[in-house]
């Protein structure tokens, strides 16, 4: 496998001069639209239009659920509430018991369950961690790797530093991040801002310039559900997928790919609940390879061999054991036990606590983040941080603590849409019992489709038109668009945000592909662009422009359009044999190359199939 190679470097610095060396800050990516406003006294008033609406709440991380008021002449249902701190907060608007997204926010959550919009207050007074400021920020690239422990194709995003594409001969060491329970690899970046908070402390001089990699937390997802790995329940740690893939895919994958530090003192690893136990697990079980742990509201095993009763070696091997939680957090019993635990075994740990981050939270998460970024590959500083570790508080008896009970409540059973069944059909599928017609909508359909209701109050339609193709579709409930709350994939529209339906068995779906080489996508929100270069050797010969249509944003061509996926598929089968870029803009963004350059526009298309089948014939005419 290639390293970073001088073909996707010298595009960067013409096509993302501006995310290389950002020094203008372009907040639109992550602006609160109108409808949903941000007070200067630091409340906010949620505002949701919906005409046929019996009732309305908001759901808010500040607040809770909150019923809305209707205005009878404007028809638009609002609520003032708080005021709360300055920060990042989920929420949604629940609809005649329906939860639904704003539809006027362009920031999501990404997460393989609940869909929910990102409100963002600004700071009042200072500047936050994640703030994004005129400082020079890293890029963010999403890559696919072959797993062999897997057994099928596995996703991470990894942050690279301001210099890394400036300097060809630095090497960088590595933190693993890993995000919780029911979240997508995309959640550290897009929720957490860990490459804000990274860029502000480095441009400080405050943290060691590092690579940073976002490993997706829950592989099972992407296997098909036979039983000997639908019997794995997700709080197995070590010696299952995630961690065998971890150390024996995706690292070496890394360290062949980008220019890195490979011994235990320049990799680290943590993560945020699940992502803190799988941290800890894989870090303590490989201290021949990881020598700083984090975890963020998180615990993991007390029997893990070899480390606990060994404190001499573990804490020779250790130069930054870091654990924070919440005392409101629903894991706070568990994790302080774990705490007292290492106590008595005489390990040495670093212990944070936070009271005003509404417990088990993104808020926490990068707050710890933030604490712990400083810290690592600084060894006198962890040094410092670890020889100031105090012991855990006392147990009260009233600690809140993790059990089966709570994991039912929070995690219930889910329903699984879509599912592609073996006769080429699929099934959608939305729990709405009080829902009263609910259809199912299609950018490849003429109209709606009616969706049956059975006992349970769930919603179901099987398709077998277009069921091999990648399309966008949501849910009408009521009269009222819902994306399928099941559905980890979202069309990243403006507005109102789609779902993906995405055959696995798809040539273009990156889970039938098989061991291959893959290209990477960068994204830069801030300058709105991204920009993939295809897995061949040498200078690109062709430099294709993908325009975006009116509700497209820059991300639609690669995660609807599935432009990577073509390419990488076509250059596999040897059908692209010549090295090529493809970027997302607008025209007068082109560079002046030699290259011979080619346009596709997003609005000369009625649907993403049409486009995606322009794009291959292009691809192929090379």
């Amino acid at each position: 496998m290639m390293k970073r190679t001088s073909t996707i470097s010298s595009w960067l610095s013409v096509r993302l001069m501006a995310a290389a060396l950002f020094v203008g800050v372009a907040t639109q990516a992550f602006a609160q639209l109108p409808g949903t406003m941000c007070n200067q006294d630091g409340t906010v008033t949620f505002g949701y239009k919906n005409d046929a609406a019996k009732q309305v709440e908001v759901d808010v991380q500040f607040a809770g659920r909150q019923k809305m008021t209707r205005d009878a002449q404007t028809g638009l249902w609002t609520v003032t509430l708080g005021p709360a701190a300055p920060d990042m907060y989920p929420y949604c608007f629940v609809v005649d018991g329906v939860s639904v997204m704003d539809p006027l926010c362009d920031q999501y959550f990404p997460n393989e369950g609940f869909k929910n919009s990102l409100l963002e207050i600004p700071a009042r007074q200072g500047e936050l961690a994640h703030d994004i400021k005129k400082v020079a920020h890293g890029n963010v690239e999403y890559l696919n790797y072959y797993s062999k422990s897997l057994g099928a194709t596995n996703h991470a995003v990894v942050y690279l530093p301001p210099s890394y594409g400036s300097d060809s001969q630095k090497r960088y060491p590595v933190f693993y991040l890993i995000s919780g329970t029911t979240d997508t690899e995309e959640v550290y970046y897009k929720v957490g801002r860990v490459n804000y908070i990274l860029d502000n402390l480095l441009a400080e001089g405050k943290a060691q310039e590092m690579i940073v990699v976002l490993p997706y937390g829950n592989p099972y997802k992407l296997l098909p559900a036979v039983p000997a790995v639908a019997g794995v329940p997700q709080t197995r740690f070590g010696g299952d997928v995630f961690s065998l893939d971890l150390v024996n895919d995706l690292m070496p994958y890394v360290e062949q790919t980008y220019r890195t530090i490979n011994d235990r003192d320049h990799r680290a690893i943590g993560g945020f609940s699940r992502g803190g136990n799988q941290g800890l697990s894989c870090g303590l079980r490989n201290l021949d390879k990881f020598s700083y742990l984090c975890s963020y509201s998180s615990f993991t095993s007390t029997d893990i061999p070899n480390v606990y009763d060994h404190a001499d070696d573990t804490n020779a091997k250790l130069h930054l054991f870091w654990l924070g939680v919440g005392t409101d957090d629903f894991l706070f019993g568990n994790a302080r036990d774990y705490m007292e635990f290492l106590d008595k075994k005489g390990i040495r740990s670093v212990k944070e606590f936070t009271h005003d981050k509404f417990g088990h939270t993104w808020m926490n998460a990068k707050y710890f983040l933030a604490c712990t970024l400083p810290l690592l590959f600084n060894p006198q500083a962890a040094e410092t941080a670890m020889k100031s570790g105090q012991p855990a508080p006392a147990a009260t008896g009233k600690e809140q603590q993790f059990t089966p009970g709570v994991m039912a409540r929070l995690f219930p059973k889910p329903i699984i849409s879509p599912e592609y069944d073996k006769d080429g059909g699929i099934i959608f599928r939305m729990k709405a019992p009080e829902a009263r017609r609910v259809t199912f909508e299609s950018e490849l359909l003429a109209q709606p489709v009616e969706m049956q209701k059975d006992a349970d109050g769930i919603w179901s339609l099987r398709i077998t038109e277009h069921a091999m193709e990648t399309f966008k579709y949501c849910f009408v409930v009521d009269g009222m668009r819902v994306a399928d709350p099941n559905n980890m994939y979202l069309s990243p529209d403006r507005g109102f945000k789609y779902s993906i339906s995405n055959n696995p068995a798809s040539p273009y779906n990156f889970a039938s592909m098989g061991n291959m080489r893959h290209g990477r996508v960068c994204y830069n929100l801030n300058s709105q662009a991204a920009l993939y270069s295809t897995p061949l050797e040498g200078s690109a010969q062709h430099f294709i422009l993908l325009v975006p249509g009116d509700d497209d944003t820059v991300e639609s061509w690669f995660k609807v359009g599935g432009a990577d996926a073509i390419a990488d598929r076509l250059v596999a089968d040897g059908k692209l044999s010549k090295p090529c870029v493809i970027a997302t803009g607008t025209p007068d963004v082109v560079p002046q190359t030699s290259a011979q350059q080619h346009i596709l526009r997003a609005a000369d298309y009625k649907t993403w199939t049409e486009r995606r089948k322009a794009l291959e014939q292009l691809l192929l005419s090379l």
